[in-house]
């Protein structure tokens, strides 16, 4: 039943995965880096998010406990939400890819019920209790993005995911 449940729930994440990956297919440079929203963030802002505070972060920091993951995180100072002007889109793309990768390295032996192996104070009273609560909240984190993705293509070029005109 274990097996069953992390591949289902596997297969989710990485459904929302190729989303967010297939909505910027065909964007230049200077689109992906575009601020669209009044917020300021532009899609490759989004992607590198993904890669370093939902990918690398709950994966590899809280879940696996990774010691190198931690120490990056907390040592960083860096907005995950900026990617930086001297990376290319290319490059951002490519960490984000990454980091799936490696959260998928470290997800394809675990258990759904063992608990994170590091938590930060950070945090507070709020935690997760076990690795099907940290893939489902980065389910959500991916799919929330994924549809910020959508609209803010659609304020690019007008491309519509899902949508036959």
């Amino acid at each position: 039943m274990v097996g069953t449940e992390l591949t289902t729930l596997l297969g989710v994440l990485n459904g929302k995965r190729r989303h967010v990956l297939g909505i910027l297919e065909g964007l230049d440079e200077e689109a992906l880096r575009r601020p669209v929203l009044p917020s300021g963030w532009t899609c490759l802002g989004l992607v590198h998010h993904l890669a370093l505070d939902d990918e690398k972060f709950w994966f590899r920091a809280v879940a696996a406990g990774e010691q190198g993951a931690i120490e990056e995180i907390l040592g960083s100072g860096q907005d995950a939400w900026q990617a930086a002007p001297e990376k290319t889109a290319e490059e951002i793309i490519a960490l984000y890819r990454r980091e799936c990768e490696l959260a998928d390295a470290f997800l394809a032996g675990a258990d759904p019920d063992a608990a994170p192996n590091w938590w930060s104070d950070f945090f507070g009273d709020w935690r997760y209790d076990n690795l099907r609560e940290v893939i489902l909240h980065v389910i959500t984190e991916t799919a929330t993005h994924a549809g910020h993705l959508d609209a803010v293509r659609e304020l690019i070029d007008g491309r519509q995911r899902l949508i036959v005109t």
